[in-house]
């Protein structure tokens, strides 16, 4: 028997806000301009709002929902390598989704922030265009690996589902372990 769904999950109202972007000139505070700065929080952080902003008015509307704000684990411990607008975007998108989930807790509209790990996207790939930049990276995760695009729209899946009723405010965090590690194996 196929299921749609609608079938699988009941009816959802579900917002994923997964926009972002990581300007290459973004660097230290010293050196990062100020359109830089504008241009990544335009998008990053007032991207989100604004999904939110009208999403939840729909989801109001409809009775309940659940919106899925992707944030970074980056947002969470910041970064030794310089990318000051990208940091405190996501960050701002973790403290965002924490207020709004308490805001609309009560009707029945969970936010939830998903933080994911490196991931071997595109982008990611073309500036780690050397096998030395990606093991830099790479020996940090204590999985030893990039994650995938399917692992984010899994957890992605998993938030905007029933299965996660209970669930808001949350940094879903997806990251092969890096945000738990100070040392990995060798």
């Amino acid at each position: 028997m196929v299921k749609t769904a609608e079938d699988q999950f009941g009816k959802l109202n579900v917002m994923f806000n997964n926009a972002g972007i990581m300007d290459s000139r973004d660097d230290n505070a010293l050196v990062t301009e100020e359109e830089v700065w504008d241009l990544t929080m335009a998008i990053n952080l007032k991207g989100v709002f604004l999904g939110c902003k009208y999403g939840i008015a729909a989801m109001l509307r409809a009775g309940g929902g659940s919106i899925i704000n992707t944030a970074s684990f980056v947002g969470l411990m910041g970064a030794a390598t310089p990318q000051v607008a990208y940091t405190a975007s996501k960050g701002g998108v973790i403290a965002l989704t924490r207020e709004l989930s308490v805001i609309h807790a009560r009707e029945n509209i969970r936010v939830n922030a998903l933080c994911p790990g490196p991931l071997r996207t595109e982008l990611l790939m073309k500036f780690l265009d050397t096998e030395a930049k990606k093991q830099k990276r790479l020996v940090h995760i204590p999985m030893g690996r990039f994650g995938e695009a399917k692992e984010m729209a899994q957890a992605a899946l998993f938030l905007a589902s029933d299965e996660s009723s209970y669930t808001t405010g949350t940094e879903f965090v997806v990251d092969g372990g890096i945000t738990s590690a100070y040392v990995t194996p060798e």
